[in-house]
C-alpha cells in the first residue's frame, strides 16, 4: 500500500498538532483535506499546511476517493456520530477520546465499527509516551516482580474555562480518564471496584457547575494489586505527571519533564527548570507515536494496541468514579 490518505476532523489546538505531523513528520501518511465547521479555522490550518481541500460539512470530506481514513477531533458530543458516518463510508477511524459520554451510544458506535470492518485507534496518547512504555515494559518482564501499588498524580497548570466544564462531562470524564487508561495499561489488568472522594478546592464556580476540581480516587485490581489517582485542576508550578510502580521486587519511577535536565547546585539552595506548561509540550512525541501507529496498522493490516473497547472501559471507570463519589462506597466495574 503506498500512501495513506487523510483528513482531520476539527482544526482546534489538537487537530492542529495531528494535522501537523500528518504533514511533515509521518512518511506513511498524505494529508489530503481538513474540515471544520468554523470555516476560518479550517482553512487557517490549511493555508499553514499548504492543503487545498477545506470543507465545512464533514460529510462531504467521508465521500472522498482519495481518502482512506479520518482523524476525529471534533466536539466530543460529535464523536459517535462522525465514527458511525466513516464506518459506513469504509474510512479507517481515528478518534480522540472519549467516543461519547453515554455508555450505549458507545456500544452503538463500536457495532458499526465492526460491521464495517474498519480500524479504530481511541486518543489515549500517554500510551505511547516513551517513559511510561518503558515503564510498562520494565513490568512485563518482571523487573520488579509482581506489582502490589500503583500512583498515577495528574495535575493541570490552570482550570479549564467553566464553558467546557459545564460541557466536558466532569473531572472523572475529561482530566482522569487519561489516568484510568494508564492505570490498566501499566498493569495488563482490569481494575474490579474503585472508590473516588473529591471536592471543590480551587473554584467554587466549577462546583457551582455541578464539577469537582481536587480528586482521588482508589483502584482494586482483579490481580489483587491496588491503585490510587490524584487529580487537580491547579498546579501553579506547571503540569504535574507522575508515575510509581512498587512492586514485589523493586519500584519503577517516572518524573515530570523540564525544559532542561539542567539542576543548580549552590550554598543556599538547589534548584531546576519549572516544569513544561501543558499536556502539548509535555505529550509532543507521544502525539507522533499514536499517529504513526495508526497509519502503520492501515498499511500492514494491523489492529491498533488501543481500541474501542479501552475507548468503552475508560468511560465506564469514569461513571464508576461519579457513582462512588455520590454514595462514598466502593463501585464495581461492570
Amino acid at each position: 500500500m503506498g500512501k495513506v490518505g487523510l483528513g482531520v476532523i476539527g482544526a482546534g489546538r489538537i487537530g492542529r498538532i495531528h494535522a501537523r505531523n500528518l504533514k511533515y513528520l509521518i512518511p506513511g501518511a498524505k494529508l489530503v483535506a481538513i474540515s471544520d465547521i468554523i470555516e476560518e479555522a479550517a482553512r487557517k490550518v490549511a493555508a499553514e499546511l499548504e492543503i487545498s481541500s477545506v470543507e465545512t460539512d464533514y460529510h462531504d470530506l467521508l465521500q472522498r476517493k482519495d481518502l482512506d481514513a479520518v482523524v476525529i477531533c471534533s466536539s466530543t458530543d460529535t464523536h459517535a456520530q462522525i465514527i458511525e458516518e466513516a464506518a459506513v463510508a469504509g474510512k479507517h477511524i481515528f478518534c480522540e477520546k472519549p467516543i461519547a459520554l453515554e455508555i450505549d451510544r458507545i456500544n452503538q458506535a463500536l457495532v458499526t465499527v465492526k460491521k464495517a470492518g474498519v480500524k479504530l485507534q481511541v486518543g489515549f496518547n500517554r500510551r505511547f509516551d516513551p517513559s511510561f512504555r518503558k515503564a510498562k515494559q520494565l513490568i512485563e518482564s518482571g523487573e520488579i516482580g509482581t506489582p502490589h501499588l500503583v500512583r498515577i498524580t495528574s495535575r493541570d497548570p490552570a482550570p479549564p474555562p467553566l464553558d467546557y466544564v459545564k460541557v466536558s462531562g466532569g473531572l472523572f470524564l475529561d482530566m482522569m480518564i487519561h489516568d484510568f487508561d494508564m492505570a490498566r495499561f501499566l498493569l495488563g489488568d482490569e481494575v474490579k471496584e474503585l472508590m473516588a472522594v473529591g471536592d471543590c478546592l480551587i473554584d467554587p464556580a466549577i462546583g457551582e457547575a455541578g464539577d469537582i476540581d481536587t480528586a482521588i480516587v482508589t483502584l482494586k485490581y482483579k490481580n489483587g494489586a491496588l491503585g490510587a489517582i490524584d487529580n487537580s485542576r491547579k498546579a501553579v508550578y506547571g503540569y504535574d505527571q507522575r508515575i510509581e510502580i512498587h512492586g514485589s521486587k523493586g519500584t519503577i519511577l517516572v518524573g515530570n519533564k523540564t525544559p532542561t535536565e539542567v539542576v543548580l547546585h549552590t550554598k543556599g539552595a538547589i534548584s531546576g527548570d519549572v516544569l513544561l506548561n501543558f499536556f502539548l509540550e509535555r505529550y509532543k512525541d507521544s502525539y507522533l507515536a499514536e499517529m504513526a501507529e495508526f497509519i502503520d496498522c492501515i498499511r500492514n493490516n494491523t489492529e491498533p494496541s488501543v481500541g474501542g473497547i479501552d475507548g468503552l472501559v475508560s468511560v465506564q471507570m469514569g461513571y464508576a468514579a461519579l457513582n462512588s463519589l455520590q454514595t462514598g462506597k466502593f463501585v464495581s466495574i461492570d
